[in-house]
């Protein structure tokens, strides 16, 4: 059977795609991320999302360069075979990124559930917002099980109403401020200094790694070669813009320790003080399409990137008695995963691991790029190699201030990129003692 049955070949326009990546990154970054990051990098924490952005162009340029050469469904995972071959590193990298997908799928829900309930008084601690949470897993299979183009509408529309929406609040919240914004304590980064401020930028990054969702989709792009590079650009552009306006608004409204109060709260809290419950209610109604749409996104760009790892026999598979294809199968085990997690795990241990996942990830395709793929894509060594320092200091600067505050969740990061790595090897040996019993 083939794993391709589900592949629609062009049916993503430019605008379908741009509005898939926005719908992915906006959904996670803003409303799951914004306390987060004021907690790690204080007063100043709107520039941590700037820096983020830099950091993401430099990231994207590998991606565009080797994209616009080898456009595929399977994208990020085509990049790494390119880079290295049918190998552990290959394979294991993948696997990260696609972890790291899944970890952003139930940020997305858990955030969803969050804002779902808190209008009624109900706490992040209650057995609700799981609930919720899990059950927006579900609704995104369901869609995605519907076909491309069902996914392409919704992306479209609920990107016009979300961000004109979260544009809309961030200018309010700033009027009301009267378009000042003026840091509450002693500058960058109150305590924790410029570490906690590199940590929080680290975290902001994966507001912006929605990008890679458009990678992955590559191969069913109208016009890859020339349009996943533009849609990429586009949504970063757009998503940077969205971000800054939001964030002023939030530091001009609230003051740091109020954010962090808020936390998994913030947006809705500072849209209170310029329209009181009238802005609440309009913040979490745009929160709850802004995630939904980007978990449908990012569950339909998932599944396309682990059936590329199977038909590339990179990873394992088993039907479970299930019948039809395998990316249906593969769809199936992403959002059991993520409903998994999103009903286990709390807001800030899912970004941490996140963060983690993806940044090694990311280091590894650009020296991919830097050391195989240069000439063949025709990448400057200068922009990867700065894209690779900054990956670097920001994977490091996060790590160890995570290692202070919860240890636990680090030890699961390393554990888990070390076993992914130890259990690729282990399959890859398999698969190859089967080819030369067979040969």
């Amino acid at each position: 059977m083939s794993t391709n049955d589900n592949y629609d070949e062009g049916s993503l326009s430019l605008w379908g795609t741009v509005a898939m990546g926005t719908g992915v990154m906006i959904g996670a970054g803003i409303f799951a991320l914004t306390g987060q990051v004021a907690e790690l990098s204080g007063d100043l924490f709107p520039f941590a999302f700037v820096l983020a952005a830099i950091i993401s162009g430099f990231s994207a340029y590998s991606y565009i360069k080797v994209t616009n050469v080898y456009p595929s469904a399977g994208g990020i995972a085509m990049i790494l075979k390119k880079a290295y071959g049918k190998s552990t590193v290959t394979g294991a990298a993948s696997l990260l990124m696609a972890f790291s997908m899944i970890i952003n799928e139930s940020l997305v829900a858990r955030t969803f559930g969050s804002y779902a309930l808190r209008p009624f008084g109900v706490e992040e601690g209650s057995f609700m917002v799981p609930v919720l949470a899990v059950g927006l897993v579900v609704f995104a299979f369901v869609v995605n099980i519907a076909g491309n183009k069902w996914i392409g509408g919704i992306s479209q529309v609920a990107a016009v109403i979300k961000i004109g929406g979260i544009l809309i609040f961030g200018i309010v919240a700033m009027w009301a401020a009267g378009f000042s914004f003026e840091p509450y304590q002693n500058g960058v980064a109150n305590s924790s200094g410029i570490g906690g401020f590199i940590a929080g930028t680290a975290l902001a990054i994966l507001a912006y790694k929605g990008f890679t969702t458009i990678t992955n989709s590559g191969g069913e792009v109208k016009e890859p070669k020339k349009n996943v590079g533009r849609a990429i650009i586009i949504s970063l552009a757009i998503c940077t813009i969205v971000y800054l306006v939001v964030a002023f608004g939030v530091a001009s409204t609230l003051t740091v320790d109020e954010i962090v109060a808020a936390k998994d709260y913030a947006l809705a809290e500072a849209s209170r003080p310029a329209l009181g419950n009238l802005g609440v209610g309009f913040t979490v109604v745009i929160a709850l399409i802004a995630t939904a749409s980007g978990i449908l996104a990012s569950v339909f760009a998932v599944s396309r990137m682990l059936t590329m790892l199977t038909d590339m026999d990179l990873v394992p598979h088993s039907h479970f008695g299930m019948s039809g294809p395998i990316q249906r199968h593969l769809l199936v085990y992403t959002v059991v995963m993520a409903a998994v997690l999103a009903a286990f795990f709390d807001l800030t241990r899912i970004a941490a691991l996140g963060a983690i996942f993806y940044l090694v990830m990311d280091i590894i395709i650009h020296w991919g790029v830097l050391r195989k793929l240069k000439s063949d894509v025709d990448a400057r060594a200068w922009v990867v190699w700065t894209a690779i320092v900054l990956d670097a200091v920001a994977l490091t600067a996060f790590t160890l201030m995570k290692a202070q505050q919860d240890l636990f969740v680090v030890a699961i990061a390393v554990v888990g990129i070390i076993l992914t790595f130890v259990l690729e090897r282990i399959f890859l040996r398999q698969q190859l003692q089967k080819e030369e019993q067979h040969g």
